[in-house]
This record gives structure tokens, C-alpha cells and sequence, in this order.
């Protein structure tokens, strides 16, 4: 019956093979078929009926180890390798004979290899998830063992210990979370216990994808309209918390109160609104931030206002003369036109706000009327109309013209009869007596006028007063018998330009 054994159940595998060796000798040392690691091995030393066991020895690679006295049996506890070797056993016979077992050779296997630590998924972002997975196996004579697992981080347990599943779940890895990761396979009494090698897992750091979306769509709203944001990200692990903020101009940041959510509103814009916003997703880790968005909120411009300035006291033809535009609000860049009769004279830029000018020469053919038109893009505005009058005294030399001389020259325009208008300036007497030496018109100080559009009367400082408490500036005004338009403000200056000044002529300044 000696040779090799096998069982098999059911349809299963069959066993693994098992030696037998039936023996007629009278000594046999019988051992387990297989030793592992942890095991308790026991030798036996059978000997036949009539043979005296007192001398019983056992040896290891041929030295004898220490007595076992009337013993048959050599326990080896927990075995590792350090058991391997080739045994057997003996009984003296007769002092100078001795009995010799058959030889027993007791190999250690492992009980499970050292075990592999595996990481799953194999690419890592910020904040995903990772399972880690401690992985051995037992061998077929061994399956019903029960091992136990444990994990480390730069050698820090993780969890609460060891457990009976070998994989361990981490909700969320990060960056900073790289180190060296290991796990431990043990059996349940720890007399097995066996290390992974380590591993460093790679962890790129997320990527925010932000999708922002503005209502309107241009990013250039209109002063009064509905302005909406809408935020959205991916790549960020959450729960996350989304937030919107504005920057000025001077690169301070400020939360925008209750935005922590995707989407808020502005139902009316204006001005103090424009600025970068940008939207902000932050976890339990750390916080992303979006590209800005800049707004651009556009105001109509105002209605300007034009205004006339002369170079000096008295001008000539050739002279140039000065044409202000300024809208008092609105959002630049600003387009000025400037016209003449409703023909256009020039435009002029302001990129940042402010006035536009247009400057020409002086002719006597630039009687008639002036206004500018002030544009943003959002609709023009029209300025009230500047009607000029330029007379040449080498034609038309009977001029009335008052005593006061303000700057600048100016006349009365047109010979056909009229109304007779009257325009003075109520105010603390300054100047002086209207008889006194300075009724000489030479005696006046050129000052640089300047005419504005506006209907009202618009004081202009003259030098002379004809009254101790009062300055009266009359204004001979002629008007066609044609019909005025009451629609259009209209002011009238009367430029009165020599082609050779005459000496000793006043002017009277009209606004």
C-alpha cells in the first residue's frame, strides 16, 4: 500500500498527493505530510513491541538534540524556517548497537507570500476616491486559515486597525496626502505576519472647469437692465460651495452677499456695477477660482452743452475761433459732431469722457448757426442751437454799440427792422462811473469771452458800470419778421470783425 494518495469530492479537484511508506523496520519516525509557516509540527518515533525506548534520541542534520527521555514525540512550535532540516531518531540497542528510524525531511513552506499592496484607480486627481487592496493568497492545504489586514501611511496606521477585508477605501486623496503607502497580511494570532513593499501613489492636482454664463451674452449692459451670472464646475471633487466676487479697479476683491450658490441676479444695473466678477468653487480642501468676467455697463450720454470762445478783445477774418462740446454724463468713449447750418463741420474723440473741440477760421461768411451732437453708441444727443453773426465794418459801418466793453467784439446783426430787446445783469456796484475817463474805449482790458448756448443771461464781468449800484449791459437785438420756432433755443452772437480794426470802436459782449 505504500506509494501516493489522493481524495477528491464531488466534482472538485482532486487532493494534493500524500506519500505513504509502509515499514517492516523496527524504528519509523513518522511526520506531517506538509509543514507551514505558524504550524506546530509534531515528530513521532514508533518502535516495535520488546524494543526499550529509554535511549530514545533525535537528531537534526545528524547532531543529536537535547534528551526527550522516554519521550516518542518532538514538538516544534510555530515553525518557520528555521525547522527545516532532515530528522530522525534512534535507541540504543546494546552499548556498543544502536537502532536508527527512517529519515524525515521537514520543509517549511510559506504560509501565504509577502503580499502586494495595489491602488485603484490607477490615475489619481485631487479628491478622488482610491481603494486600496492588501493582496496574498493561501495555499490549497491551507484555505480555511483566516488572515487579517492592515494599511499604513508613512508608516501611520490608517482606520482603526487591522481588519478581515483586504482592501481599505479612502474617500478622497489629495496632493499633500503623497507619501509612502504599505499594508500588512497576518494571521489571526499575529505569529504570521508579513509587510507590502511601499508605494508612492501620483496625485495630479484637480483641474476646475468652470462654465460661466451672463445674461446678457455680450458682456456690455445697459445701464437699467437685468444682469445674470450663472456658474458651473467640473473636475472639483464636492460638496463644494460655489461663490461670486467682484474686483475693482484697484484689485480688491469683494464676496458678493448671499452668492454662495450658482446664480444671482442684478434686476438694474448701473453704473457702479461695472467691474470683473468671477466665480469661486471651494471644498473641504481647497478653493478654485475662475477666469474673470468683465462688465461693461454702458450709460447714455447726456445732452451737451456748446459753448463759443474768441481768442481775444478784438478779432479780425482769419481769426480761429473755438467750439466746446461736453456731455455731462455718460459712458465713454464719446463721438462729437459739430455742425454749421446743419452741415458738418468736423468731429472730435474723447476716449475717457470729457469735451470735444473743433476750431476753425473766422469769415464773414459764418453767420448762421452752430450745435453739436454728443454720441456713445446708446442714441445722440443734440446740444441747443448757437446762432453766430458776423458782420464786416468795411460794409456796413453804423453799428450801435454800448459804452461797456467786456472782451471781444461784438454788433448788432442784420438792418431789417425788429423787436428791440434788453438784457442787464443786476449786481453790487464795482466799476466805475459810466461819465468817468473810462467811457474812452481804449481803456478797456482785453479778457477772453467765451458764449455759451444756455437761454438764460449769462453775466460776463464788464469793466464799466453805468450806475453806483447796478451794471447794466444793454443789448440791441434784431429778429426777422419771419417767425421763430419755439421748439429750439436759440442764442444769438454778433461778432463784429474788421478787416482793419478801427481805432478808438467799443464792443459790446453778448452772450
Amino acid at each position: 500500500m505504500s506509494g501516493v494518495h489522493q481524495c477528491q469530492a464531488d466534482n472538485l479537484h482532486l487532493s494534493i498527493p500524500v506519500h505513504l511508506h509502509f515499514s517492516k523496520d523496527p524504528l519509523v519516525l513518522r511526520g506531517p505530510p506538509a509543514v507551514f509557516e505558524g504550524d506546530s509540527v509534531v515528530l513521532r518515533c514508533h518502535a516495535k513491541k520488546g524494543t526499550s525506548r529509554k535511549t530514545l534520541t533525535f537528531y537534526k542534520n545528524g547532531v543529536p538534540l537535547e534528551s526527550s527521555g522516554q519521550s516518542s514525540e518532538l514538538a516544534i512550535q510555530h515553525a518557520d524556517q528555521r525547522a527545516n532540516g532532515q530528522y530522525r531518531c534512534t535507541v540504543k540497542e546494546t552499548f556498543w548497537s544502536k537502532i536508527s528510524s527512517n529519515t524525515v525531511r521537514v520543509h517549511v513552506q510559506e504560509l501565504f507570500p509577502r503580499p502586494v499592496l495595489m491602488v485603484r484607480p490607477s490615475e489619481l486627481t485631487d479628491g478622488s476616491p482610491v481603494t486600496l487592496t492588501c493582496r496574498t493568497q493561501l495555499p490549497a492545504q491551507k484555505s480555511n486559515a483566516q488572515l487579517q489586514f492592515c494599511f499604513f501611511r508613512d508608516l501611520q496606521a490608517l482606520g482603526s486597525g487591522c481588519r478581515s477585508s483586504p482592501e481599505f477605501h479612502i474617500p478622497a486623496i489629495w496632493t499633500e496626502d503623497v507619501m509612502p503607502y504599505q499594508c500588512t497580511a497576518e494571521t489571526m494570532d499575529a505569529q504570521v505576519s508579513k509587510r507590502s513593499l511601499p508605494i508612492k501613489m501620483t496625485v495630479q492636482r484637480a483641474f476646475a472647469d468652470f462654465q460661466i454664463h451672463i445674461i446678457p451674452a455680450s458682456r456690455l449692459v445697459f445701464e437699467g437692465q437685468l444682469l445674470l451670472f450663472n456658474c458651473s464646475v467640473k473636475g472639483v471633487p464636492g460638496p463644494i460651495t460655489l461663490s461670486w466676487y467682484k474686483r475693482d479697479k484697484l484689485n480688491n476683491k469683494t464676496k458678493i452677499t448671499k452668492s454662495s450658490e450658482a446664480e444671482f441676479t442684478i434686476s438694474r444695473v448701473n453704473g457702479s456695477d461695472a467691474g470683473d466678477y468671477y466665480c469661486e468653487a471651494s471644498n473641504s480642501r481647497r478653493s478654485f477660482v475662475s477666469k474673470a468676467v468683465t462688465i461693461t455697463i454702458k450709460v447714455p450720454v447726456a445732452r451737451p452743452v456748446l459753448t463759443l470762445r474768441v481768442p481775444g478783445a478784438q478779432n479780425v477774418v482769419g481769426d480761429v475761433l473755438e467750439l466746446h462740446c461736453e456731455a455731462l454724463g455718460g459712458s465713454p468713449p464719446i463721438l462729437y459732431h459739430f455742425y454749421y447750418q446743419n452741415v458738418t463741420l468736423g468731429s472730435s474723440s474723447a476716449l475717457s469722457g470729457g469735451r470735444g473741440s473743433f476750431n476753425f477760421s473766422v469769415t464773414a461768411e459764418h453767420s448762421g448757426s452752430f450745435f453739436c451732437e454728443a454720441d456713445n453708441g446708446q442714441g445722440p444727443q443734440r446740444s441747443d442751437t448757437l446762432a453766430l453773426s458776423v458782420i464786416d465794418t468795411t460794409k456796413n459801418r453804423r453799428v450801435p454799440v454800448a459804452a461797456g466793453v467786456a472782451g471781444g467784439l461784438l454788433a448788432v446783426a442784420g438792418a431789417a427792422a425788429g423787436v428791440l430787446l434788453y438784457c442787464w445783469f443786476s449786481r453790487r456796484a464795482g466799476g466805475k462811473s459810466a461819465s468817468g475817463d473810462s467811457r474812452n474805449p481804449s481803456y478797456s482790458e482785453p479778457q477772453e469771452p467765451t458764449y455759451y448756448n444756455v437761454p438764460a443771461c449769462i453775466e460776463l464781468q464788464p469793466v464799466y458800470s453805468n450806475e453806483p449800484k447796478e451794471e447794466v449791459i444793454y443789448t440791441e437785438v434784431r429778429c426777422t419778421l419771419q417767425r421763430c420756432k419755439p421748439a429750439v433755443a436759440i442764442n444769438t452772437v454778433s461778432l463784429l470783425i474788421p478787416v482793419a480794426p478801427p481805432v478808438g470802436l467799443p464792443a459790446l459782449l453778448l452772450p
